[in-house]
């Protein structure tokens, strides 16, 4: 899964709903601005620890099978005989 773009748009959409509600509460610009940074800054922050958690989540899901890749098999359980889904032709 891509996961570049969550930071950017946790972010906008953080920066978005500030923007409208310094609208609405008339704030001043010098407030507007020291907010609006803020609220970047930190949305920034938690959309990458947000993408570092969803990578390390998806890595798990698309190998399952890596916890146990050091790991010796035991002969006795392999089973060579042939399937009923062998062509004998």
């Amino acid at each position: 899964m891509n996961t570049k773009p969550i930071p950017a748009i946790i972010m906008l959409v953080a920066g978005l709903t500030t923007c409208i509600i310094s609208i609405v509460q008339h704030f001043s610009l010098g407030t507007f601005v020291t907010t609006l940074f803020c609220v970047l800054l930190i949305f920034y922050l938690l959309g990458c620890i947000a993408r570092v958690v969803l990578d390390k989540g998806f890595r798990v899901m698309q190998d399952p099978l890596s916890e146990f890749e050091d790991s010796e098999m035991d002969e006795d359980l392999v089973d060579d005989s042939p399937s009923l889904n062998d062509d004998w032709d």
